[in-house]
């Protein structure tokens, strides 16, 4: 395990796999960090549960519970389960005791009064303690037998009081062993906290210092600063915090009211994408660190210089590739060298970050255009074009006709033309502006400068041109018929938003797309393999390409108020919600059907049937369909590639099914 020069601290949300929050703990010990706290957070999951399988399974580290609340737990079953994981964890423990949000306990029915707020949390305190040393306290009722715990003494366990009211601060120098400021806590907010609790503290008889400072810092590391805050602008719990931020804390760092008032209705409408359009770059910069990782803990020493001995760095988005960084920025903070001496008239006037601007190596150069041109071809979205041609080529084995060179071909034309379409639909989305650094689904590529226009046309036009190679090829094994099916890709493709045609913005693209990546794609590739035509291949075609309009039909209704304020046309905003949602359903539904009434009237073999095992994620697609139907944004914005898994499983099936038909027979 590594040794620090300063305590650092790791926050968690209580959410996700507990398996995979007990590894981040365990990284985080061998890195070196202070303790994991783990956040309680309401309608997640409870933090109690993960904090027990941190202290159970991870060694040599810290583990706290911030903040509970006496309000939601009462004061006799938190000393309980402090008991519990002290025997854990002992000497390692730490509760945090404050007393949650106003909202959601508003939420649950609970009544909350912020005067009153301040005895109940000092009672739980003198209670908690007692019941740890073993005596009894008075009982809650008149005339029952007193509270005896029937527990050990526990370990010395820090309380810290979580607050940013004036009464709470007062409280955690006069009782606590810590204060636990509150997440996006502003630099200017918390350089006029710590000079309360310090003065609390030597009026309670206590050594100026007697209190702990520690506070929860959401932090998004990115490979720059400004990719850092578009990110973090985007994330719907970001924009909750701008938007129930305090008056106090608002006036403290400059800021808008009325802006605050305007995201704050816009989050309660979901709709995310205008509120991160609201947010400007300094009301981030307030409540958030936002950069790479030396930019986070440069910030997170501003903080300690304000007097916060235990900076917890939480990430905004918690998964694998945050939390790692996220750690490397804490062990940047809490390592000696990385602070350096400023001289002022040859003395010493403090520390301060002497960290480099971040120079990119020619690997890392290397690294971030290929993802840059990862990003713009978009992969998750493959599956539209090679479904259609595997399963014309598992059709020809069920007839016998297969020839392996030849399939293998239409599918590389085909996948290429899907690139060269999507590279295309990025430029001209990001030139009339549909595309923007907010929208919730849009590559980024261009829009951060990771490739030019000019990158980008010459990506398009290669694969254009690739897939046109292989068609001159496709064209001397099986004639003109090839070139005429090539020609209405390479059009259909490259006109979808590319002028003149500019299908997509003039409603047209669920039926040309249906057409295309349906019909055409399946009865093309049937040709491609076998030289002949079938009108097996035009019924195998319905259900392929009624799931694959349903991927852009769910993208479109997704993007209806961006879509609109662009000025263009597509079917969802010529139709309205209503209607958008009933098509959705209709095009998903339809594709079963289809593949049903194929079976029935043996078009298909049965074992096409095995498509049908997808169906779990059908109901999943409705449901969420069903949510967005009754307002609630969030439940679709990530519905074209959800539908995108859904085609990819089900055409998955359905090509093994006809494969399998084609062993058998």
């Amino acid at each position: 395990m590594a040794d620090l020069a300063r305590p650092v601290g790791l926050g968690l949300a209580a959410r996700g796999e507990v398996a995979r929050v007990v590894r981040w703990a365990d990284v985080a010990r061998r890195e070196g960090l202070d303790s994991v706290w783990i956040h309680d957070s309401y309608f997640e999951r409870d933090a109690v549960t993960y904090a027990s399988a941190i202290a159970s399974q991870v060694p040599d580290i810290r583990v706290a519970m911030g903040a509970l609340n006496p309000f939601t737990r009462h004061r006799v079953l938190l000393a309980m389960t402090v008991s519990a994981i002290d025997d854990m964890a002992p000497g390692r423990t730490i509760l945090g005791l404050g007393s949650a949000l106003p909202l959601r306990l508003a939420q649950m029915g609970i009544r909350y009064n912020p005067a009153e707020a301040v005895h109940v949390i000092s009672e739980a305190i003198d209670t908690l303690r007692e019941l740890w040393a073993g005596r009894r306290i008075p009982p809650g009722t008149p005339n029952v037998p007193p509270v005896e715990p029937m527990f050990p003494p526990v370990h010395q366990v820090p309380i810290y009081v979580a607050g940013y009211r004036t009464p709470m601060l007062r409280l955690a120098g006069q009782k606590g062993d810590g204060y636990l400021s509150r997440p996006l806590e502003s630099l200017a907010s918390f350089r006029g906290m710590v000079p309360k609790v310090r003065r609390a503290s030597v009026e309670a008889g206590r050594p100026e210092d007697a209190v702990d400072i520690a506070g929860y810092l959401f932090t998004l590391v990115d490979e720059s600063r400004r990719e850092a805050l578009n990110r973090a602008k985007r994330e719907p719990f970001v924009i909750y915090m701008m938007a129930i931020q305090t008056d106090v804390a608002l006036n403290r760092a400059g800021l808008d009211l009325e802006l605050r008032d305007r995201i704050f209705g816009l989050w309660r409408a979901e709709d995310y994408h205008e509120a991160a359009q609201l947010i400007p770059d300094e009301m981030m910069d307030a409540f958030v660190l936002c950069g790479t990782r030396e930019d986070v803990a440069a910030r997170a020493w501003e903080y300690h210089q304000a007097g916060m001995n235990l900076p917890l760095l939480q990430p905004v988005v918690q998964e694998d590739d945050q939390v790692a960084e996220v750690i490397e920025a804490a062990v940047d903070y809490g390592t000696e060298a990385a602070r350096e001496p400023v001289l002022v008239g040859g003395h010493e006037a403090g520390t301060t970050v002497s960290f480099d601007d971040r120079r990119l190596t020619t690997g890392s150069r290397l690294r971030r255009r290929l993802a840059a041109w990862y990003e713009i071809v978009r992969p998750f979205s493959f599956t539209a074009s090679t479904v259609p041609v595997a399963a014309a080529g598992a059709l020809a084995a069920f007839e016998g006709r297969f020839h392996w060179s030849l399939f293998v071909g239409a599918l590389f034309a085909g996948l290429l033309l899907h690139i060269g379409t999507n590279v295309i639909n990025e430029i001209y989305d990001v030139r009339k502006g549909i595309d923007t650094i907010t929208s919730p689904r849009a590559s980024h590529a261009l829009l951060k400068g990771r490739l030019t226009e000019r990158e980008a046309f010459a990506v398009a036009l290669f694969a254009f041109a690739a897939s046109a190679g292989l068609g001159v090829w496709l064209i001397a094994e099986r004639g003109w018929p090839v070139l005429l099916l090539g020609l209405a890709g390479l059009v259909g493709g490259a006109g979808y938003t590319m002028p003149p045609l500019q299908y997509k913005f003039r409603a047209l693209g669920l039926p040309l797309v249906f057409l295309l990546m349906g019909p055409l794609m399946v009865v093309g590739g049937y040709y491609v393999v076998t030289g002949t035509f079938a009108w097996r291949a035009v019924v195998l075609s319905l259900p392929v390409g009624l799931l694959v309009a349903a991927i852009l039909h769910g993208n479109e209704w997704r993007d209806i108020s961006d879509d609109a304020r662009a000025g263009i046309a597509t079917f969802s905003i010529k139709a309205g919600r209503r209607a958008a949602h009933i098509g959705y359903v209709s095009l998903v539904v339809g594709a079963y059907v289809a593949l049903s009434m194929a079976v029935a009237t043996k078009a298909l073999p049965p074992l096409a049937l095995l498509a049908m095992l997808s169906l779990p994620l059908l109901v999943r697609q409705i449901r969420s369909s069903e949510l967005g139907a009754s307002g609630q944004q969030r439940a679709i914005a990530m519905i074209d590639l959800q539908t995108a898994q859904l085609h990819a499983l089900f055409g998955g099936l359905l090509v093994l099914g006809v494969a399998l038909a084609a062993t058998v027979r």
